[in-house]
């Protein structure tokens, strides 16, 4: 009898793991307002503060804090320690602030939508902001 209570344990344990991986697995798509044009290597740029206009307008990316972690490993190629590191030799250098973090997706399509400028990432995007890249 105590068979049983096990392997409920181990299969609501996989249940679990497997729905987090697919969450973990989820789409991220990096956006814009819709009269930014912008490149999937200039995201890279964007971020890293390499790229600060496209066109005549002054570009600020923003941080999805829900998201943060694993468009920084997907996306970037990098880990968070050594992509604060970077942002902290950029301001100290060149006196450019990192991207500012909004906590959702909302938060970052409605500060798309403030500031023309402003390139962010979502896990699900909506039909009034550019998608620049699916990743």
């Amino acid at each position: 009898m105590r068979i049983f209570p096990t392997v409920a344990v181990i299969a609501i344990v996989a249940v679990i793991a497997a729905a987090s991986a697919s969450a973990a697995a989820a789409d991220l798509y990096v956006v814009t307002h819709p009269s930014v044009s912008l490149s999937a290597v200039e995201v890279h740029e964007v971020f890293f503060g390499d790229k600060q206009f496209a066109g005549g307008v002054k570009l600020a990316p923003v941080e999805n804090a829900s998201l943060q972690a694993e468009f920084q490993a997907r996306v970037l190629k990098i880990d968070a320690a050594r992509y604060n590191a970077i942002w902290a030799k950029k301001g100290f250098r060149e006196g450019i602030t990192p991207p500012s973090v909004r906590s959702s997706d909302a938060e970052v399509i409605n500060a798309i939508k403030a500031s023309p400028g402003t390139v962010g990432y979502v896990a699900r995007p909506t039909p009034d902001v550019k998608v620049i890249q699916k990743y």
